[in-house]
């Protein structure tokens, strides 16, 4: 690289820092030690319902073998099974056993993963601002931009760079507390109104959920584009402050301290600068379940789905866990598909699982926080991820 060249992207990130969502670069893909092993040594692989992770497979094949990038390995094994549905857990079994190996997720240091939770919640709201459903969700802005340099710069290439135009300079787009303050121009560009603000900044975390109508009608909603600004956890923020202790932190204790701080709720939430915006989404359920829509494009599967970092885990991989439940010793030894991604998933040795939608699937994800190991299962004869 030219030292033109070094100093010429110095400059763009100084200029854009604010607008880059994701880390300066990943790291490199050869920190992670990928340990084969056989599928039958995975801890209770012989009584997991494999089968249950037949369908979210094929429909992750789907988009796989769409796709002129696929290697000749993952073609084989997508081919083979949209060709025909298991018969039993054990054809399952054995469709994975005879196309997959299992490579154990390291680093050189730790094969010890961090496994969080997510879900979909329900929110009450309303196509129309009243008294009650006065917080709105917004779809993308008509200013916000979307800035791609992957042409000139390919280091970029994995940067999402969002901003707005100042008069001739791009600058930043608005952080969720210039947004809040009304310095963004958002008029026309309501999607809906609910009745609760720590339910709508908690959808942003979540990424989709459906809003229920006053008549009983829903509408599902999913992520659309998001301000380039990362996200804060307001989790840590309230340990930082003294309000709460690091064990303490969950979904639930945060929704508490805001039920016993409401005057104090905005300035907290203003300390995450990112701000998510939405779409209205229609879901084909008869393709695998009646999840969200994640990063891959196919609908998730509640307890089968997680949100992986797609710089080392292959979006559309079968990867298999094994944690506990959550606030429990219980193990969760379970095979997954990695067909999500999360703007607070980084790294090789991390997994969000996606608990599905309702007040369980709240609950759970609300307290998961766990401890666990990852392997990735990926086609006999390729060399893993490099």
């Amino acid at each position: 690289m030219s030292h033109l060249r070094r100093s010429s992207l110095a400059t763009l990130a100084a200029l854009l820092g604010a607008c880059v969502t994701q880390p300066s670069g990943p790291p490199e893909l050869a920190a992670v030690q990928w340990r084969p092993v056989a599928l039958s040594d995975l801890p209770d692989w012989g009584t997991d319902r494999v089968e249950d992770a037949w369908r979210p497979l094929v429909a992750g094949c789907s988009v796989l073998l769409a796709r002129e990038a696929t290697s000749p390995g993952w073609r084989d094994a997508c081919t083979a099974a949209t060709a025909r549905g298991p018969d039993d857990a054990a054809a399952a079994r054995a469709f994975f056993e005879g196309h997959f190996t299992a490579y154990e997720v390291r680093t050189a240091d730790s094969s010890t993963a961090l496994v969080t939770g997510y879900y979909e919640p329900l929110l009450h709201g309303s196509r129309k601002r009243d008294e009650r459903f006065r917080y709105p969700l917004y779809a993308p802005p008509m200013d916000l931009l979307t800035i791609d340099l992957s042409g000139v710069y390919p280091e970029l290439a994995d940067k999402r760079l969002r901003g707005r135009l100042e008069g001739r300079r791009v600058v930043p787009y608005w952080t969720r507390a210039d947004i809040e303050d009304g310095k963004a121009s958002l008029a026309g560009s309501e999607l809906l109104y609910v009745d609760d603000a720590l339910a709508a900044f908690l959808l942003q975390v979540q990424g989709s959920g459906r809003v229920e109508l006053p008549d009983g009608s829903r509408v599902r909603i999913g992520y659309a584009d998001q301000n380039g600004w990362p996200y804060r956890s307001v989790g840590r923020v309230l340990v930082e402050r003294g309000e709460l202790k690091l064990e303490q932190v969950s979904m639930q204790s945060i929704q508490q301290w805001a039920r016993e701080h409401p005057q104090a709720l905005p300035e907290l939430l203003a300390q995450n600068p990112s701000y998510v915006f939405f779409r209205e989404v229609v879901v084909d359920s008869s393709a695998v379940g009646d999840g969200p829509i994640g990063t891959l494009g196919v609908p998730l599967a509640a307890g089968r789905a997680i949100a992986v970092d797609p710089h080392f885990i292959p979006l559309g991989a079968s990867v298999f866990i094994a944690t506990t439940w959550p606030s429990s010793g219980q193990p969760l030894n379970r095979l997954m598909l990695a067909q999500d991604t999360g703007g607070a998933i980084r790294g090789p040795l991390r997994a969000d699982f996606f608990w599905g939608f309702g007040n369980e699937a709240e609950r759970e994800a609300g307290r998961m926080r766990q401890a666990g190991r990852m392997w990735l299962l990926w086609p006999k004869g390729e060399a893993p991820p490099r």
